[in-house]
């Protein structure tokens, strides 16, 4: 690995995150893996090497619990969703180089291998520990067969997870209050052996990779509360029969068509009833599925081994809800065994829908086969997941707001700029005609790549996007400028130079934008006569000349009318009420999409607008100040606490703040933000704090100025 900027003369792996195969994809999942798929090909279009691998997660209890209400083994139903998500992909042009699942043969070998090793080099050990355990249905219970209490921040919590409060993963027999999910009964701890993995021996080294690793800032500081608090070891077993055996163990895990969901275990000792942890043998599938991928084009083509074993770049794209995994657990497996450790991690934000949650069991989303089945191209969809927001930040998908960014940015930029363009060069001069590319242009297209190419280092799609349609932009600007419609018969020389111009931005914005919009590139290249693939070409293409002749152009995107998102809108609704009212009696909403390594997240709905109001002069009594953050430091022993010194004018004031994991502590000096002055002072953990920072959401997004109000001034 190194930290050269791309291109550079290693190979690289860019990989998702595992989608479990459990259930349909909507396009809350798509983000991730259209996020992916245009890094991958922004990569390429650079000149780097790169494999483009993902798979389908087959093990975890998610898995085992639906196939035991579907009445069907686990294999059976992992299988029948795995060739699903291998049908969807394509469908969206994310275009991976292998695509395989982790109960195959290569992912099974490979994770026994890579547990061996960790074994042999000591880095696993036996321990006795409790485990949660079923006396009604006389069995143990894993991960998600048990739930209660977190006993870091009490809130509701799964069995390997505290997905609803403070997210850190759980091991077995952490959990407070256990209740059994099968019976609802309560749940009860006994002593069992299990091989646990020394990821506390790793803290330093995992301290250091994070101050090495690139990509998204939520990945690099998301997992420092965890090493700062005591990383914990963790239990890489499991009470099933599902999954892939620990190596030694004579039962093989492809001989269980007829396996149960949860082994019936009776109390006694029994390693045969002990599965890796499905977060063992998930990311090793990213080793697996390049594998793979070396087996079908040649070593010769590309080498798995040089990239995970000696020097590759290797890039994950996942939902920030796993980054735990992947920035502790993962990297210090790869030390162990002696692999190359992720150059970066890009944690995307979550998906809401109309500023709400999606909700499966209400039937409230747009699923992926929906979308496609209602008429709409692919690229429209990957553009908007692409460039609404950076890629870490959460993103609300409404028809309206599609419609909006279609009609604007898709149809009215970047497809009016292509056909007006090639229609007026195919209709005076049959193709392109014969002039010099003017030295504006060209400065223009070579910024746009310069741009592009920053933003691949920057780890931002968004930015790749833009650089596309910002040329787009320009080209309107430019042809209008310039009027070449009068220029025909006044100046024919001049005429002549703009339209070369425009059909040199028209070739360059298809290059560009191929990462986006792969199929909408590919027919614009064809209408421009291009020969060559305009998926294999790089980015310097932009500024290789154009065809002499080529036909008629057609319009490549249509308008989406307002009546149609209406349309969209009833269908939606009526889908959810219908859901709603089928789901009436049930006190909980149980959430089954853990589809796409739960990549959601848990979405809540937004709050409703309060129906209280205040006075005009019950406001004016809020001292509501701009603020400068001298300094920002975490406070010991707090999971989400921060202490920031604040200047506001006339005073600095200490305040204490939510924001620990969510933001680049070091970053937020000289950060403008609105504090709240006139708040009682109070104290937490210890530390007095003298105000409060506003922020909005989940994610605590500072709430700043616009301009350059100075510290001090009073917002109004």
């Amino acid at each position: 690995m190194s930290h050269e900027s791309f291109p550079t003369d290693r190979p690289a792996v860019v990989t998702c995150g595992l989608p479990y195969a459990n259930g349909d994809l909507h396009v809350g999942h798509l983000r991730t893996y259209v996020g992916g798929d245009v890094f991958s090909r922004a990569l390429q279009r650079l000149g780097q090497e790169t494999a483009f691998v993902s798979g389908s997660d087959m093990h975890g209890t998610p898995v085992a619990v639906n196939a035991e209400q579907a009445g069907v083994s686990p294999k059976e139903f992992a299988l029948e969703w795995h060739e699903t998500y291998e049908e969807t992909f394509p469908r969206f042009d994310v275009d991976f180089d292998n695509y395989g699942h982790t109960h195959d043969e290569t992912n099974t070998e490979t994770t026994k291998e890579f547990v061996r090793t960790l074994d042999e080099e000591g880095h696993v050990y036996e321990k006795e520990i409790m485990v949660a355990y079923d006396p009604a249905e006389d069995q143990y219970l894993p991960d998600r067969y048990v739930e209660g209490t977190c006993p870091y921040c009490g809130a509701h919590a799964r069995g390997d997870e505290c997905d609803e409060g403070c997210q850190r993963h759980l091991e077995p027999g952490e959990i407070e209050d256990p209740v059994s999910t099968i019976t609802g009964n309560s749940a009860e701890y006994r002593e069992r052996t299990h091989k646990f993995f020394r990821v506390s021996e790793f803290a330093e080294y995992l301290s250091g990779f994070l101050d090495r690793l690139e990509g998204t800032s939520n990945a690099r500081n998301q997992p420092r509360e965890w090493i700062e608090s005591g990383l914990q070891d963790w239990c890489i077993t499991r009470d099933m029969d599902w999954g892939i055996d620990y190596p030694g163990d004579e039962r093989e895990a492809g001989d269980d068509d007829t396996d149960e969901a949860v082994g019936a275990d009776t109390g006694e000792e029994d390693d045969d009833d002990l599965v890796l942890y499905v977060w063992v043998d998930a990311p090793i599938e990213y080793v697996s599925s390049t594998k793979q991928y070396t087996e079908r084009v040649g070593e010769d083509v590309y080498d798995w081994s040089e990239v995970w074993r000696e020097d590759g770049e290797i890039v994950h794209v996942i939902g920030r809800d796993i980054i735990q995994h992947h920035t502790i657990f993962w990297p210090a497996m790869l030390r162990g065994v002696g692999y190359e450790e992720p150059r970066a991690v890009m944690a995307s934000g979550f998906v809401t829908l109309g500023g709400k949650g999606f909700s499966t069991s209400r039937n409230r989303a747009v699923w992926a086969d929906e979308y496609l089945d209602e008429g709409f191209e692919p690229d429209l969809l990957r553009f908007y997941l692409a460039t609404n927001g950076g890629f870490q930040q959460d993103v609300d998908f409404s028809w309206e707001r599609f419609r909006e960014r279609v009609n604007n940015e898709i149809v009215g930029t970047v497809g009016n700029f292509w056909y007006r363009a090639l229609l007026f060069a195919y209709r005076e001069y049959g193709g392109t005609p014969e002039a010099e590319l003017s030295p504006e242009v060209e400065t223009r297209i070579e910024e746009a790549i310069d741009a592009f190419r920053e933003g691949v280092n920057d780890y931002s799609i968004k930015k790749v996007g833009e650089a596309a349609v910002d040329l787009a932009r320009f080209g309107n600007e430019y042809i209008q400028r310039n009027e070449p419609w009068k220029l025909t018969d006044d100046d024919p020389e001049a005429a002549a130079q703009v339209i070369r111009d425009c059909v040199q931005l028209s070739k360059a914005v298809a290059v560009l934008f191929e990462p986006i919009t792969p199929r909408t590139a590919e027919r614009l290249w064809a209408q421009i006569g291009e020969g060559s693939d305009v998926h294999d070409v790089t980015a310097e293409a932009a500024l290789e000349e154009p065809q002499t002749t080529f036909e008629e152009p057609t319009e490549l995107f249509e308008k989406i009318p307002e009546e149609r998102v209406e349309q969209l809108n009833r269908k939606l609704e009526a889908r959810v009420e219908a859901a709603t009212a089928a789901a009436e009696g049930d006190e909980a909403e149980t959430e089954s999409d853990e589809t796409a390594d739960d990549e959601e997240g848990d979405m809540t709905e937004l709050e409703p607008v309060s129906d209280e109001r205040i006075s005009f002069e019950e406001f004016q009594e809020l001292d509501v100040r701009v603020g400068e953050v001298i300094s920002a430091e975490g406070i010991e022993g707090a999971d989400k606490l921060a202490r920031l010194e604040v200047d506001i004018g006339v005073e600095t004031r200490q305040v204490v703040a939510g924001i620990k994991q969510l933001h680049d502590l070091e970053s937020l000096t000289g950060t403008k933000v609105i504090l709240l002055a006139n708040l009682e002072k109070t104290e937490l953990f210890g530390v007095e704090s003298n105000g409060m920072v506003l922020a909005a959401g989940e994610q605590a997004d500072l709430l700043t100025t616009h301009g350059d109000a100075e510290p001090g001034q009073r917002i109004r």
